[in-house]
Parts: structure tokens; C-alpha cells; sequence
């Protein structure tokens, strides 16, 4: 019988304190994580970003130039866990902070 793995909760928290021309994702969860990339869908602009690893508790900045503050868009962030299990995670610019399950 398969079963199905357990659900893995998002291990970011999004800090929109200086949204909308800056986010700053923080890694919330355990471990360190590894082969990161951010990719910006959305109108204004927000340079690509790819991070070799970021330990428990340190944060990346993510920047968007020339967005209207309700219209910024989405970003989605790609990361591997210790084991190399790839995960992505489709995130609202515009909005509460936001926890979710990754896919």
C-alpha cells in the first residue's frame, strides 16, 4: 500500500514591513535550505535571485521596481530541503503574512 508523504508546512515567513518595493523572506523552519530561486510574475519589475543555501533564521530581500502597490504580482520560490527534495511555493506580494503547505 502507498502512502502518501506528510504534508511539509512552508518554512518562510514573509516580512511586508517595507512592502511594496521590498519583501524580505525569512527561513522559519528547522534546516537550512539549498539551490533557491525566486522568479517575479507580475507588473513592475524584480531582478531574478538564486541563493546556494540560507540557514534557520536568516532572510533574503526580494526588490520590485515600478509595480502599483496593489498589482505587484506573485513570486515563485524553488528550494531544495538536506535530503534534495525540490519544492515550490506560489507567493501574493499583496497581502497578510502568509503561511502555507508547500507542493
Amino acid at each position: 500500500m502507498h502512502h502518501p508523504p506528510t504534508a511539509y508546512a512552508v518554512p518562510f515567513t514573509v516580512d511586508r514591513s517595507q512592502a511594496p518595493r521590498r519583501y524580505d523572506l525569512v527561513n522559519t523552519g528547522s534546516e537550512p535550505l539549498h539551490a533557491i530561486s525566486l522568479t517575479h510574475l507580475g507588473s513592475g519589475y524584480c531582478p531574478p535571485l538564486a541563493v546556494n543555501q540560507l540557514d534557520p533564521g536568516r532572510s533574503l530581500s526580494i526588490a520590485v521596481f515600478g509595480a502599483d502597490p496593489e498589482q505587484t504580482g506573485i513570486v515563485v520560490v524553488r528550494w531544495r530541503r538536506p535530503d534534495r527534495s525540490e519544492y515550490l511555493w506560489r507567493m501574493a506580494l499583496v497581502g497578510d503574512r502568509l503561511v502555507g503547505l508547500a507542493s
